[in-house]
């Protein structure tokens, strides 16, 4: 995967133009006139007593000639001392900024202020070169993680220049890392990435594959910057795979379906072909041969019924949304279901935006299937609801009956599929697709440490 260095690296920081500091006296300078200033009481106080003093010109001379070059020697070594330190930390504080936390400052044994800086200077030096080892450690993880995971992450700036990429990516692109960085959306074919909603499916013809694919956007700054980061995750295979399962699924069912209409009619068929054949049919021939045409009558009109709730199955109506109180909704459903087994446990009130009469016949397979899980154990119904503001705001529907529970899970959703002797499978299906066009969510399970099931309706609600 690439990065940009400007990640993991600092731009020199450009110093502020301060017009007057071209007209300011230098520090060197300055440092060196306190110091002649500092010493030209005691100098000029010498010279004094040795002209009046009465001294030889040669003694007079010689010593003045001392004293000033004492005076100037004094102030140039103080000079020089300080500018010395102060160079030395500069330097230490600009390798620091470079990158380099190498280098320490030498400690004096004396307990000065001196002392003190090195030593501070010292630990911001440890604490930088730690956080830059682990900000190193962890770019390493993260370039690791992100060339190990089998989705493809491309991030573009602001005028759409591609920015970063991985190696799944780059396998989509079909091209190298060199060839993609600055690059725009619409030259790699990836401008579909950035427009639209997300997250979403998507289908994508690019150089390195072609199919559907997740598309999840996420916006983040870089060098304060904007930047737009695109994650695709292939899905062909995944949804392959479910298309397989579900098809191996319904074709068992269709399968039996069918041949549970298909074997008594063929079986018929060839008793009465037996029957008329005979030279000699026996009296009541014609009532036999009555009673085996009903029979294939009423299985073919079994299995037009199938096919007509198969119809029914794929084409549920696109949901009409409009304001539902949950509690006139959930005691409608119980009154178009009546049955003295449900009980009503009012939640809060809430009001959603959904299909008024397609959330009725979800809740009423609810309510009817834990109804007819409670009859030969003379249990109870409970219906409540109760709003969540994780991970998003929503109500939760709860139907839970006392009755024995979820026998056979793995075919809980799948079509045709049923226990009961006048059941279609249809109803907890169409009320899962109900729930999925309102983008929530229906889930079934056995209560925990008691008999029975629970059913919820999880359905968003709009602020």
């Amino acid at each position: 995967m690439a990065f940009e260095d400007s990640i993991y690296s600092q731009k020199s920081t450009s110093r502020p133009h301060n017009p007057s500091a071209k007209r300011r006296m230098p520090y060197e300078t300055r440092l060196l006139l306190l110091a002649l200033g500092a010493g030209l009481p005691g100098s000029a106080f010498s010279l004094i007593l040795i002209w009046t003093g009465g001294y030889s010109l040669k003694v007079e001379l010689t010593v003045t000639l001392f004293v000033i070059l004492f005076w100037f020697g004094f102030a140039l070594a103080a000079q020089e001392s300080i500018v010395t330190t102060l160079r030395t930390l500069s330097n230490l504080l600009a390798a620091f900024h470079e990158g380099d936390y190498s280098l320490r400052a030498i400690q004096g044994s004396c307990d000065d202020v001196l002392r003190e800086v090195a030593s501070e200077i010292n630990v911001l030096g440890n604490v930088l070169r730690q956080q830059r080892l682990s900000a190193v450690e962890a770019a390493s993880l993260l370039r690791k993680v992100m060339d190990e995971i089998d989705v493809a992450v491309m991030a573009f700036d602001e005028d759409s220049k591609l920015r970063l990429v991985n190696q799944r990516a780059q396998q989509l692109l079909n091209k190298p890392v060199e060839a993609l960085l600055g690059r725009t959306s619409d030259e790699l074919g990836a401008a579909k990435t950035l427009e639209g909603e997300a997250p979403r499916l998507i289908e994508l013809s690019m150089p390195g594959a072609v199919g559907r694919w997740e598309l999840r956007r996420g916006e983040f700054r870089l060098q304060g910057k904007p930047h737009r980061l695109i994650v695709l995750s292939d899905l062909t295979r995944a949804l392959r795979e479910e298309e397989r399962q579900a098809w191996k699924r319904l074709v068992q069912v269709l399968r039996h379906e069918i041949n549970n209409s298909l074997a008594p009619i063929h079986s018929l068929a060839d008793s009465l072909r037996a029957l008329m054949a005979r030279e000699r049919r026996p009296e009541d021939w014609e009532e036999d041969l009555r009673q085996g045409l009903d029979v294939i009558r009423d299985r073919s009109e079994g299995l037009n019924r199938f096919m007509a709730s198969y119809s029914r199955l794929t084409k549920l109506p696109k949901p009409r949304f409009t304001p539902v109180d949950v509690a006139e909704w959930a005691q409608r459903a119980v009154n178009l279901e009546p049955h003295p087994a449900v009980v009503i446990d009012p939640g809060p009130p809430v009001l959603i935006l959904a299909d008024k009469d397609q959330l009725d016949q979800a809740l009423i397979n609810l309510i009817k299937n834990a109804v007819e899980a409670v009859q030969e154990a003379e249990g109870r119904v409970r219906l409540t609801w109760s709003v969540l503001a994780k991970p998003s705001p929503h109500v939760e529907i709860i139907v839970e009956d006392e009755g024995s529970g979820i026998l056979n899970p793995e075919n809980l959703f799948v079509p045709f599929f049923t226990t009961k002797p006048q059941g279609s499978g249809l109803g907890l299906m169409i009320s899962r697709q109900i729930a999925e066009a309102h983008n929530g969510a229906l889930t079934l399970e056995n209560r925990r440490g008691r008999s029975g099931c629970i059913a919820r309706l999880r359905l968003p609600i709009q602020r």
